[in-house]
């Protein structure tokens, strides 16, 4: 009996390989999505959507479903500066708000939707070697190998390989994906969940050296996450939860609102690389953070990877049937990736640094926080909405010479 062959198997189910294989397997192609987890299961996420995340959802027929039940709509973001509070809405795309769902329910909806649309899904799954064509360096990727548990290993192939696995890909460490534009770990934070704590917007605090911020997510929830640049890192990391709650003091108002409120879950600590890769080559291809990554402050990782999965699947299909070679197709996938988020990139990265707004940066926060229609604009930026060139190029935001 002849082996199936694959047109793609997708390693790793959650917000990018999911979708990839989802939309893949719509287009008609035969695809294997594979994932170490059982779902529904939880993942280190600060898990807010912004309007152009739902919009993605919304083209999938997936966002009723993710908003269902008791998930409330953040229709507010605020950001308090210390001398100024700018508080905007971050509406856009067709969309007056952001969701926070539970990583519990919105993978699982996400893999749901792909088997529904065809793709084979293995649970509980560890791939343990790419297969290649040749033994040459750079030889065409065409396949993995792995097991379900304490099962028999297995090999299946496919035309092409997609690791959707994460930062610490291992279909980018096996095919030595090159990285580009490297920044370093930036800051580290901490994060639980809150009951009782009413958060019913995006509120973040900026602090010389310390970020913070929360909103409210499913079941009457509130997460809270704390940061301070990785310098401190090994100073803080033996009272992650002393420094943490030392952190919130920085604001009395939100100090005060904790000491009423129960933590309802544990501390979760992360500290990410900011990074593109190049997310392809002879049989395989990178998708989400497997290719691209940047730090968590601007919450950008689950729309980036729907993004990502809708540019990807584009091209990988593209080149699956035909209308472009392959080395054409993920080309322009690469370059329309880099273009999309390079501008987010410098903009997360700065924010990430925790460091004092400059005297100029000061008057361009005092200029924003004169008009509401302004607040709303410096909303979108965080929200991916706007670039940050196209906001900050207003003239009545520039810094009067001095």
């Amino acid at each position: 009996m002849p082996h199936k062959t694959y047109d793609a198997i997708v390693v790793g189910a959650r917000c990018a390989g999911a979708p990839t294989a989802m939309l893949l397997a719509r287009q008609g192609h035969r695809v294997l999505l594979l994932d170490r987890a059982h779902f529904p299961s939880d993942t280190v996420s600060t898990h807010l959507i912004h309007p152009p995340g739902l919009a993605a959802l919304d083209r999938w027929g997936l966002l009723s479903r993710v908003t269902a039940g008791d998930l409330p709509m953040i229709t507010t973001y605020s950001f308090d500066l210390g001398p100024v509070i700018l508080a905007g809405s971050p509406a856009g795309c067709g969309f007056s708000g952001s969701y926070a769902p539970r990583r519990t329910i919105l993978d699982k909806i996400l893999v749901d939707a792909a088997v529904a649309a065809g793709a084979e899904v293995r649970e509980g799954f560890s791939v343990e070697e790419l297969v290649n064509g040749g033994e040459s360096a750079g030889s065409t990727v065409t396949g993995i190998r792995g097991r379900e548990h304490d099962s028999p290993r297995v090999t299946e192939h496919a035309r092409v390989v997609i690791g959707a696995d994460g930062a610490h890909s291992f279909v980018a460490r096996t095919v030595g994906a090159a990285s580009y534009a490297e920044k370093p770990k930036l800051q580290a934070s901490y994060y639980t969940y809150w009951s009782g704590l009413g958060f019913d917007r995006f509120e973040a605090f900026l602090r010389p050296d310390r970020g913070f911020a929360g909103w409210p997510t499913n079941d009457g929830l509130t997460l809270l996450i704390c940061g301070w640049p990785m310098r401190e890192f090994e100073a803080n990391r033996t009272d992650s939860e002393g420094e943490y709650l030392a952190t919130v003091a920085l604001a009395p108002t939100l100090a005060e609102r904790i000491a009423s409120a129960t933590r309802v879950e544990r501390f979760v600590g992360t500290a990410v690389p900011n990074y593109f890769r190049t997310p392809y080559g002879p049989g395989w291809v990178l998708v989400g953070d497997a290719g691209y990554l940047k730090d968590f402050i601007t919450a950008q990782g689950i729309q980036d990877a729907f993004q990502d999965a809708e540019l990807c699947a584009r091209a990988v299909d593209e080149a699956l049937t035909g209308q472009r070679p392959f080395e054409e197709a993920m080309r322009n996938y690469q370059e329309a990736r880099d273009e999309r988020v390079r501008e987010m990139y410098e903009f997360t990265a700065d924010f990430a640094c925790l460091d004092p707004p400059t005297p100029e940066m000061q008057q361009v926060f005092g200029a924003i926080a004169q008009q509401q229609e302004t607040m709303d604009g410096f909303a979108r930026v965080v929200a991916g909405v706007t670039t940050p060139s196209e906001f900050f190029s207003d003239p009545a935001l520039t810094p009067a010479a001095g």
